[in-house]
Order: structure tokens, then C-alpha cells, then sequence
């Protein structure tokens, strides 16, 4: 009986190191990475999230992440203490662990906390979690407890960030008895958007108005005043492109970005626009990775560091707009020039100065280029999924340079708006470069050569 007992213990045993040697370890590539933020974008398009939000969505999912590997794997430095909010992120002690795979399941189960359509990204995350539990249920196990028990931390921290309170803070108060003030445009008519996002908590933004710009020009209607010169600037650059296909069209289609609606101008039609600036400009980071040939850390490195400057460059950008809250050329242009006229774009619902693409894009394309350098040429095919043709760019400042100008294009804004906006989200870009210590050891050890 003893000899059939231990017969049957060997014989199990056998059958368990030979299951266990079919265990093969889990590889995570940077692959895996740009499909769980390509997914998160298309699901923030099909649930339809402002601009501000949808930098938020980006931003938390990537910061976690990204302390996963800092703390694990040592390839870049961690931020705790360098954001001061930001909670210690322990490493794991569990030596099953795979730093990449719990990087990446933690960027999706955070994502999934932050949108409205979490079924869609659970389908997604069921496809990769069936294939990782069938390749190695040890590591995929370990290493997605230990997924959970950071993102249980990240959300505890996302939320003191004052977002559920302004949930339920009063909706913006428009003057009507004030000529220069915003007032809702056509043809929705919409509220203002997010008027109290600049209480939202920043990351590396000592205040929401640290990079508070220079005043727009004083409001005037009388000929000949600054005002009034940049107001007949934009009615007559929209009256001078008569051309469906001319290159200031093209220009304003491709930096459209407007998560609401579709634009219709006489016989010209433009394609429906969901994607946000920052979702533009996320896109634009996956190319340049993509280009350099980044692994999974460092493209979440060069995703970070992207969002956290999109991310504070909204809440600079808000903290202006409604302090200032200056009315949009179209009603001007309606009320006093011509009452017939629509700009190629459809305005946004929020008031006008600064140019919140100008500044998102000034800020974005500073990172970027503390990345991956001044002369890094790209083709941008970001807006491709939405019916645009690829634009080329030779820098991130040309790309930014572009985007600005398209408002103007558009006829949602007026040049100080732009210009202005620019310098803001340039300055912010190199507050949060030189704030963060975020280079590897090879970039540490190539800039003290």
C-alpha cells in the first residue's frame, strides 16, 4: 500500500514539473502599451469627454505605471517626492512579479476607472489577461495582485484631486450686459465647459495661475484699436480662404480636435472631429516612440512626461480663460459685422483667451523635444481614423507652431490668443522639464560625457 501511495506521489509530481515547464515567461512590449492608450482613446471618443477631462484620463493611468517600473526596475527614477501629492509606490517583494505586465495591467484597470464605457475596455483587457493566465498563472496572478494593490493606492490619491467636487460646483454665470464677455456660440449653444477646472490639483504647478499670461488686448469696438484690429484680422483671413483645398483649410481641418460636433461651411464639409488636443498630441508621442525604436519603459517614460505637461497646460490654460473670459470673434463678427458669417470651425463652448490648443500644444511639444531633440522629423497620421490625410512635420515646435495657427485659420481666435497661448504652454513645457528628473541611466550618463 505504502509503494502504491508513493507511486502516485511521484507520479503527481512529475505531472506538476512538467505543467510547471510549460510555464513560459510573460513578455510585455512597448506594443502592449500603445494598444492600451490607443483603446483608452477610442473609448474617451466614443464617450465623448472634454478636453480637460480627457487630459486627466491620460494622466493618472501613466503616472501609476510608471512608478511600477521606477520602483522595480530601477531604469528611471520614481517622482515620488518629486510630485509632491503623489503617494510611495512600494515595490514588490514577491520575486513572480513581471514589473512590465503589472505596469501595463494597472495603466488598463486605472484607465477603466476613469471612463464611462468601463465594458469596453474590460473585453479588452479579458483578450490579453486569457492569453497571460494560459502562458504563466503564476506570474500573471503575482503580478496583477500586485497591479491591484497599487492601483487601490492611485485612486485614493486621484481622489483628493478636487474633480468630484467640481462635479457639483455651479455651472459659469454668463453677463450678458458686458459686451466683452463670453457668451454661449452656435449653433449648440452649450455652457461653458469646465469653468472651475484651475481648481483642479496640478501636478508639477505650484498654482493654476503660476504662468498667468499678459492681458489680452482691452476690449474695444472703435476702428483702429488693438482690439478691434485682431477681431477684423480674423473675419477677413476666414473671408480670404475661398478655396475647399487650400492649405489654410487643411491646416484648420487637421488641428480641429473638437470632441462635440461636425462642421458644415456652404458646400464644404468637414470630417467629425472627436479626438482632444491632448489626445492629439498623445498620439503624436506614440509616433515619435514608435520612430525611436523605445522599449516598454521608455515609451511609458515619454508618455508621462507628455501627459503630465498636457495635463498641467489645461488647468493653466482654464485658470486664464475664465479669468478673463473674453467673447469669441463669431459673436462679434454676428452682432457687429456680418450677421451671416461662420467661421470654418465650429467655436468650442468656452470662453476665448488663451488659445487652449496654442497652450497644450506649446507645452506638449516642449516635453517632446526635451526627448527626443530640436530636429526630430515626423509624419503625423494621428488623424488618419478620422478621414485626414498626413501632415509632416521637421520638429515638435513646427507641429505646435501649425496647431496654434490653425485657430486663427478656424476663426475661433483672435492672434493674441495665439501668440500668447504659445508662450504660456512653452514656459509651462520647461517648468515641468526642468522640475522633473525623469532620465534613465543612459541619458544621465551620455549628458555628463
Amino acid at each position: 500500500m505504502k509503494r502504491t501511495i508513493y507511486t502516485i506521489i511521484a507520479i503527481a509530481g512529475v505531472l506538476l514539473s512538467s505543467c510547471s515547464s510549460d510555464q513560459t515567461p510573460i513578455t510585455i512590449s512597448e506594443e502592449h502599451l500603445h494598444k492600451s492608450v490607443e483603446k483608452v482613446t477610442e473609448i474617451m471618443i466614443h464617450d465623448i469627454f472634454s478636453p480637460p477631462v480627457a487630459s486627466r484620463i491620460y494622466v493618472y493611468p501613466n503616472i501609476t505605471a510608471y512608478e511600477i517600473i521606477a520602483r522595480n526596475t530601477g531604469a528611471y527614477p520614481s517622482l515620488y517626492g518629486q510630485i509632491e501629492h503623489l503617494p510611495e509606490i512600494p515595490a514588490s517583494e514577491d520575486p513572480e512579479v513581471n514589473a512590465s505586465l503589472a505596469a501595463l495591467i494597472a495603466h488598463m484597470e486605472l484607465s477603466k476607472s476613469l471612463i464611462f464605457s468601463e465594458e469596453r475596455m474590460q473585453t479588452f483587457q479579458d483578450s490579453l489577461y486569457g492569453v497571460w493566465q494560459e502562458q504563466n498563472e503564476r506570474e500573471f496572478e503575482a503580478s496583477k495582485e500586485y497591479a491591484d494593490q497599487v492601483v487601490t493606492l492611485a485612486k485614493q490619491w486621484l481622489g483628493n484631486d478636487n474633480y468630484k467636487e467640481t462635479r457639483t460646483m455651479p455651472k459659469f454665470t454668463v453677463n450678458s450686459d458686458d459686451p466683452s464677455r463670453w457668451q454661449p456660440t452656435p449653433p449648440a449653444y452649450m455652457d461653458g465647459i469646465e469653468p472651475h477646472w484651475m481648481k483642479i490639483r496640478p501636478m508639477v504647478l505650484n498654482s493654476a495661475d503660476q504662468f498667468k499670461p499678459a492681458p489680452p488686448p482691452a476690449f474695444s469696438m472703435e476702428e483702429g484699436s488693438d482690439f478691434h484690429k485682431e477681431l477684423m484680422e480674423v473675419y477677413e483671413v476666414s473671408n480670404r480662404i475661398t478655396d475647399d483645398n487650400s492649405e489654410e483649410v487643411a491646416i484648420a481641418q487637421f488641428w480641429d480636435c473638437n470632441p462635440y460636433v461636425s462642421v458644415t461651411r456652404g458646400h464644404l464639409m468637414f470630417a467629425t472631429k472627436k479626438i482632444t488636443p491632448g489626445a492629439h498630441w498623445i498620439g503624436i508621442c506614440k509616433i515619435a516612440s514608435k520612430k525611436s525604436g523605445f522599449d516598454f519603459a521608455t515609451t511609458l517614460h515619454a508618455y508621462t512626461k507628455t501627459s503630465i505637461a498636457i495635463f498641467d497646460g489645461f488647468i493653466s490654460c482654464w485658470d486664464e480663460k475664465y479669468r478673463s473670459n473674453l467673447i469669441r470673434p463669431e459673436t462679434l463678427i454676428n452682432q457687429h459685422i456680418d450677421e451671416n458669417w461662420k467661421p470654418i470651425l465650429q467655436t468650442p463652448p468656452f470662453p476665448e483667451y488663451t488659445s487652449g490648443h496654442s497652450v497644450v500644444s506649446g507645452a506638449a511639444a516642449t516635453v517632446l523635444t526635451s526627448i527626443f531633440g530640436d530636429d526630430f522629423a515626423f509624419d503625423d497620421d494621428t488623424e488618419l481614423p478620422y478621414g485626414l490625410p498626413v501632415r509632416s512635420f521637421s520638429s515638435f515646435n513646427s507641429a505646435a507652431d501649425e496647431a496654434a495657427i490653425s485657430r486663427m485659420y478656424g476663426g475661433i481666435h483672435y492672434r493674441a490668443a495665439i501668440e500668447v497661448g504659445v508662450k504660456q504652454g512653452r514656459s509651462l513645457g520647461h517648468f515641468v522639464v526642468d522640475q522633473l528628473v525623469m532620465k534613465n541611466k543612459q541619458e544621465e550618463l551620455a549628458n555628463n560625457q
